[in-house]
């Protein structure tokens, strides 16, 4: 049986729950799990003042009800089970989750997915800024793991990340993937300025129709048909993304750089965008 988190809370303070994952869970009565500790502004209150709980927590499968929007760490820290927020979430979802699912079904705020190690993470809405990235004066932002957005997503997406997934199947704000170290990152919409400045490695697919101007530490390679984004791309259909089909068989430019830095990075476009 799901166990069922309904949010009562009407506060314009931040709510946060760190801690509160079906791991720990898993073996507790709803009434242990009432008493689970959170902190409303500095203040720390019992779950029971801000949350009706009902069902059973054994199965690690979650379901959180109500506006979310000012929760903040819904799923921080994971390492198994699946939760679900029918509805909006708050800042730092599956922050340096390990392993299991998040889907949230309307828009999330800032820091989706920062410095995950694992698991799946799907927004059905939009995302905030930093998604995947690392937290100020970290050295590696993810490092494993997909994050899938439908929406839209803000500035310095895949900050500093190391390995892993992020897909936006909307527009991206500035500097998308700011100093990565490694990894994939596709975007499908629109893109803001300076995307990939200082990567070293890894792929950042420019995707959408009318890709932005690349900086000129970036160098044109080659123009292929190649097999690995296809792949890549039918592996994000099968798990729910939503992009132009036509994709799947297309050339794409590839770019290298950023040369500023190690310079072994790739940027990709469709072939013949002006970049």
């Amino acid at each position: 049986m799901t166990l069922r988190l309904t949010y009562r809370g009407e506060t314009a303070v931040p709510v946060e729950i760190e801690g509160l994952t079906p791991d720990w869970a898993c073996d507790k009565s709803p009434a242990e799990i009432e008493r689970f500790e959170i902190f409303h502004g500095n203040r720390k209150i019992p779950l029971a003042e801000m949350f009706r709980v009902e069902g059973d927590a054994s199965d690690k499968k979650w379901e959180f009800h109500g506006d979310l929007y000012g929760v903040h760490w819904i799923g921080a820290q994971m390492v198994s089970g699946e939760i679900r927020v029918c509805g909006r979430a708050g800042r730092h979802v599956g922050s340096q989750m390990r392993g299991g699912e998040i889907r949230v079904e309307g828009d999330a705020r800032g820091w989706v997915g920062a410095e995950m190690c694992g698991g799946f993470i799907h927004v059905r809405g939009n995302g905030g800024h930093l998604i995947g990235a690392a937290y100020r004066g970290s050295a590696k932002g993810m490092t494993g793991g997909t994050i899938l957005v439908d929406g839209n997503a803000g500035n310095e997406i895949g900050l500093t990340m190391r390995r892993g997934m992020i897909a936006i199947g909307g527009g991206t704000g500035d500097m998308l993937g700011f100093n990565m170290i490694a990894g994939t990152i596709l975007g499908f919409g629109e893109c803001g300025i300076r995307p990939g400045a200082g990567m070293r490695r890894g792929m950042i697919g420019l995707l959408g129709p009318n890709p932005c101007r690349l900086l000129p530490s970036f160098r044109y390679a080659s123009t292929q048909r190649t097999p690995v984004l296809p792949m890549l791309l039918r592996d994000l259909r099968s798990k729910g993304l939503a992009f132009d089909a036509s994709l799947l068989e297309s050339e794409f430019d590839f770019y290298r750089g950023d040369f500023v830095s190690v310079g072994r990075g790739e940027i990709v476009v469709r072939a013949g965008a002006s970049v």
